[in-house]
């Protein structure tokens, strides 16, 4: 296999006619130049270059070889330009995974930002819920991943978990329920969550469930749950239609509220934490901490959001 630096360097024995021309344009010595020269024509098994007095004349396998040592060396120079261009945070792509509502919610705005800040960035949205999200981090598919607990993630050899903050967890109640008073959009005078025992609940995601069956049995009571379903825009419909009571995260709410439904705070529910998940070998990626910091903004804008309409 021919030496791909020994290539190069008789591309510049060829553009400058002479040995000593390229010594002089490489920064070598003349008696360098000519050993690469001779172990190249021996790899080659032909002859490249004629000596002449006043310098080179290539032979006919030293024109073949040469147009191919142009084509390294523009390759060369295009992945140089990429490398400078991802560095420099002018172009890439990061492969990022969110479970539904985050990806509703913060994502669009994570991407607007980041189009704004560095427009050759591309940020790639893959759906998936927090276990199934975790596995592409740790499996290379995706550099990032937006994900969900209501407890603290467990620590992972490989994998960085970073708090974004908390997602905080409201009851929803059709709009004639006797602990919705008022508009469909009040949330003060939050009722107690044991008040709720006898009601008819939807349930939801396999974690989002957990937490409900938690925090009712710290209430004292274990709920009648009727339906399940990841989806909220069903599970809001569910509610409005007298079908059940259900919690759900803020975030979901952001998303979409049905007008016909109230939200009330529960102060017993707390709230789910988000984290940002990524491989710790992908960690000092310009692009991926980009990313990061948009998708953080979007969180901190989010938070803002609630507090500014209560």
């Amino acid at each position: 296999m021919l030496d791909p630096r020994r290539v190069l360097i008789f591309r510049e024995i060829a553009r400058a006619g002479s040995l000593a021309a390229a010594a002089r344009n490489l920064g070598w010595t003349q008696p360098a130049i000519s050993q690469h020269l001779r172990q190249l024509e021996r790899d080659a098994g032909c002859p490249l270059v004629t000596r002449q007095a006043r310098g080179v004349r290539l032979t006919e396998a030293g024109h073949v070889l040469l147009a191919h040592a142009d084509a390294i060396a523009a390759r060369l120079r295009g992945a140089e330009q990429e490398l400078s261009a991802l560095a420099d945070l002018n172009a890439g792509t990061v492969r990022m995974a969110a479970f539904p509502s985050g990806s509703a919610a913060l994502v669009p705005r994570a991407m607007a930002h980041l189009a704004d800040t560095h427009p050759g960035l591309d940020l790639r949205l893959r759906e998936a819920e927090p276990p199934e999200a975790i596995e592409l981090v740790r499996t290379g598919e995706v550099d990032l991943a937006l994900v969900f607990d209501y407890r603290t993630p467990g620590r992972e050899r490989e994998l960085v978990f970073r708090e974004l903050g908390d997602d905080p967890v409201r009851i929803v109640l059709p709009a004639d329920h006797p602990a919705a008073p008022g508009p469909p959009a009040a949330t003060t005078g939050a009722p107690a969550l044991g008040s709720l025992a006898g009601e008819r609940w939807i349930a939801g995601c396999e974690r989002c469930s957990e937490h409900l069956y938690r925090v009712c049995a710290a209430a004292g009571f274990t709920p009648d749950v009727r339906h399940s379903t990841d989806d909220y825009v069903i599970t809001q419909s569910l509610v409005a239609q007298g079908l059940g009571v259900a919690l759900l995260p803020q975030l979901a709410l952001d998303s979409y509220h049905r007008p016909d439904v109230v939200v009330r705070d529960l102060v017993e529910v707390g709230h789910r934490r988000i984290f940002l998940a990524h491989h710790r070998e992908t960690s000092h990626l310009p692009a991926v901490a980009a990313a990061a910091r948009s998708l953080t903004r979007a969180h901190t804008d989010a938070r803002t959001r609630i507090i500014s309409d209560r």
